[in-house]
Order: structure tokens, then C-alpha cells, then sequence
């Protein structure tokens, strides 16, 4: 069966051009203006941009944490994800400290497996290090996992740095890569243990007890380790002007380093933690928290000049009932945004409609160079031909509002509530077939696990 988008703007890194899109089974089969096969269905999108399917590096789907679980499991979530034009997510595997790494791959491969509605592969955890995980990190790399995460808070996740600098060395020698989340975990705690001996208690304590210039200094450290280690990081999550500067620095040096933010901190100020009302702030607790208006605007001057190269949500939603278990204290409100649903939109309205982008630069931090980064490329992250028929069909005529009311993610909120849209996402193909049209979820839970191969950006 054969599927002709015929009118549209397709939309690579390098900029728009008019052509005729033709889709064969799940792939690709020609790009071209003014395609005239026998025999296919044709879908007029006349003054619509076409990008290749939205890829999500960063989700938390069913994942235990701080006593309790994320609102979205693999079904709800990447549901969520695909009426957003997002066709392919990236979740987290995390084994407890103790387990192994196959452990982990396992458990998270049986949460997800006959549940995603949207293409789905794992980042693998290194909660823990020792001969055998170190082992580990090959049988990983032929399971299709190339990408590792470590943090640098977080006590039930941290790992020495050492071990961090061995991981580094060990993941250079067989072609993996890891993604770090970068803060001063000592003196976060330190600042809090402060905050609570003063009985400063309210969501507003949240940013304060993790400034900008903790990050700074955890991605600096970071960046030295991988100057020693003599390998290329990702920087998760990326937040303000300082730690950005310290991208620079690293560059300047010869590193490879790789950013990703998310649309938090593109659209978002950190007075949301000063609302005197408990659950209007801490629905906006996460980490690193929201910053000021300075550090999102040197943000978005940053994906225009291509120093960020990805977009992702970090999407680790939770209920208000859930966010409820912190109203004594900040520090024990459950830490995570959903966004897995409305990255797409906030981007081309924020960013392309609004002048700061272009639907080029959109292409690349949403699609191409995930696809890259996370070892799918070209399978995933172009319109071309061979490539799978992941296309999104976006209107930008249209306008809209985003609602708790109107969406999947299982959620009773959104932090982007009244955020007006300059755009509406009106089909979504995942590999040939089409799963959304009009916000309709048309197909059920048809994602693939994909194995991955090594970082080609």
C-alpha cells in the first residue's frame, strides 16, 4: 500500500523545501516535487510543514521513585508522546544499586514490550561499579544500549567519582557514551539542611537550595573528568548561563560535548515557585529547577547558534495528590514535569513562530540529531527515501490553547496550562501507518523496541 503526502513543506537540518513525500509499507520510498505514482492514497498537505517523527532522549515511564511511581507507565505515556508527534522515546533503565545491568534491561524491557504505542529503546543506569558492570557495559552496547546515565546527586544513584572517571574510560573504549545530570550534591544538602533549620519549608525553598552556579560547577567537574578520561559526554538538562559558559569552555579545549535542555526551561521562569498557594509551586519541582528569565533567553540564543543539540522532556510526571506528600516539607515532594505531549507545539511556538528559531533548527534538536546522538540514524530522524515513514504533519495556521483538560498524559495538570499555541500537530505517521489525526490516537500499542548502534553526531 502506497501513501502520497503530496504539497507540503518537508521540513531536514538544512533548512524547507516544497515536495511530494511517497510511503511504501513502513518506509520512505521517494521525495521529490510533483510525484505522480499509481495506485496510492493521496493526502493533500498544502501549506503544512512535514518533519520527521519527533525523537524523545529523555522519559521516565513507570519508574519507582521518592516512595511512589510516575503517574505514566509505557501505555499512558507514549500515547501522550505520539499525539504529540513524538514517534520514538528514549526511556531510563534503572536497576537498584546491587542488581546487574541485564537485570535492568530486563525489568524495563517488560514494563514497556506490548504496551507503546510509539517506538521506544532504553538508556541504561549506572547506579553502581565494579568488575561486573564493568563487564556489563559491552553485553549492553550488543543489546542495542550505547547510552549510560550517571548522576551527580542524588546519594541512591551517585557514584564515586572515581568510578564515574572509570566508567568514562570504560565507555570510551568500547564506543559507548553517557549523559550526566550535573549538580553539587553536598552542597544542595548542606543548603537544605540550612533552609530546614530556619523553617523555610514552602516550594519556594526548592530553587534556592539548588542555584545556578551548583550546576555550573557540577558540569565543570564533569567536563575535567571527561578531559582526563579523553571522551565525549552529554550534559542532561542543561539550565542556565553558567553551565552553558562552561560548554564553551570545554569546546574551546577540544572536547566533545553534548547538551540537551527541555522546554521547562525554554517557556518557564522560576517565579512559578513563589505562588503562596502549595500546589500551584510545587507542581513545578523538578531538577535542575526552573531558572530566570536571563538563563532561558541565553538558552534559546544557544539552539539558534547549534551549541544545544537536543530537545527533550525529561518527562517524570506526577499527580497533585502525589506532589501533596511534600506540603511539610520541600524536600520530599516527588521531583518531576510531564511535557512528553506538548514538546512539539512549545517549540514551534516559543521558538519558530516566535522568531527565536528556525523549522530547521527545530528539525535538528527534535529529530535529526537525536537520531544521530542515540545511534538511529537515518533510520529515524529524516524524511528520505529508505528511511522509516515517521512524519509529523504540522499546521501553522493554527492556534490553540494547551489544557489539563485536553490531553493524555495522565495527569490532572500541565505546567504549560493557558500557554497559547501557534500551531496544531493535525497527522502523525509511525512507520507508514497513521497513528494520530485531528489529536486522535488511531493506533494501539504498536511500538517497536529498537536497538540502537553508536553516536554518529
Amino acid at each position: 500500500m502506497k501513501t502520497l503526502l503530496r504539497g507540503g513543506m518537508v521540513v531536514s537540518g538544512q533548512g524547507t523545501q516544497r515536495a511530494d513525500v511517497l510511503v511504501e509499507g513502513e518506509r520512505i520510498l521517494a521525495l521529490g516535487p510533483e510525484l505522480s505514482p499509481a495506485e496510492a492514497t493521496v493526502v493533500d498537505c498544502a501549506g503544512k510543514l512535514l518533519f520527521p517523527g519527533f525523537i524523545d532522549g529523555h522519559t521516565h515511564f513507570d519508574l519507582p521513585v521518592a516512595g511512589t511511581v510516575t503517574a505514566d507507565d509505557f501505555a499512558t505515556g507514549s500515547r501522550a508522546a505520539l499525539r504529540g508527534g513524538t514517534t520514538t522515546v528514549i526511556d531510563y533503565a534503572a536497576p537498584d544499586k546491587g542488581d546487574t545491568l541485564a537485570w535492568g534491561l530486563d525489568a524495563w524491557r517488560r514494563r514497556a514490550e506490548g504496551r507503546c504505542a510509539c517506538d521506544y529503546g532504553f538508556h541504561m543506569t549506572i547506579d553502581d561499579w565494579n568488575a561486573g558492570i564493568s563487564r556489563e557495559i559491552g553485553d549492553m552496547l550488543a543489546a542495542g544500549i550505547p547510552t549510560f546515565k550517571m548522576y551527580m546527586t542524588y546519594p541512591a544513584m551517585m557514584i564515586p567519582e572515581g568510578d564515574m572517571y572509570e566508567a568514562l574510560v570504560r565507555l570510551k573504549a568500547v564506543g559507548g557514551i553517557a549523559g550526566v545530570h550535573c549538580e553539587n550534591h553536598g552542597v544542595i544538602d548542606a543548603l537544605i539542611r540550612r533552609a530546614k533549620a530556619e523553617g523555610r519549608l514552602s516550594p519556594a525553598s526548592h530553587p534556592r537550595t539548588r542555584p545556578a552556579p551548583l550546576e555550573a560547577e557540577a558540569v565543570a567537574h564533569l567536563l575535567r573528568l571527561a578531559q582526563v578520561a579523553d571522551t565525549p559526554v552529554i550534559v542532561v538538562h542543561l539550565s542556565t548561563r553558567e553551565a552553558l559558559e562552561e560548554v564553551r569552555a570545554a569546546r574551546r579545549r577540544g572536547q566533545t560535548v553534548y547538551v540537551e535542555t527541555c522546554p521547562q526551561y525554554l517557556t518557564l521562569t522560576d517565579q512559578v515557585y513563589d505562588d503562596p498557594d502549595y500546589l500551584s509551586a510545587a507542581k513545578y519541582i523538578c531538577a535542575p529547577p526552573i531558572r530566570k528569565a536571563e538563563d532561558q533567553e541565553a538558552l534559546w540564543a544557544a539552539l539558534a547558534a547549534g551549541e544545544i543539540q537536543t530537545v527533550a522532556t525529561d518527562h517524570c510526571s506526577f499527580t497533585l495528590q502525589q506532589k501533596l506528600a511534600g506540603r511539610e516539607d520541600f524536600t520530599k515532594i516527588p521531583g518531576g514535569l510531564p511535557g512528553v505531549e506538548h514538546r512539539g507545539v512549545l517549540l514551534y511556538t516559543a521558538g519558530v513562530a516566535a522568531g527565536r528559531i528556525t523549522a530547521g533548527d527545530m528539525c535538528r534538536v527534535l529529530s535529526e540529531n537525536p537520531a544521530k546522538l542515540y545511534g538511529l540514524w537515518p533510520r529515524k530522524g529524516a524524511i528520505a527515501p529508505g528511511s522509516d515513514a515517521d512524519i509529523v504533519v504540522l499546521d501553522p495556521a493554527a492556534e490553540g490553547v494547551i489544557t489539563a483538560a485536553d490531553q493524555l498524559q495522565n495527569v490532572d495538570y500541565t505546567p504549560y496550562e493557558g500557554f497559547p499555541l501557534r500551531c496544531r500537530i493535525d497527522r502523525v505517521y509511525l512507520r507508514g501507518g497513521l497513528a494520530v489525526e485531528n489529536g486522535t490516537v488511531l493506533a494501539g500499542p504498536e511500538g517497536q523496541f529498537l536497538q540502537r548502534g553508536k553516536c554518529c553526531l
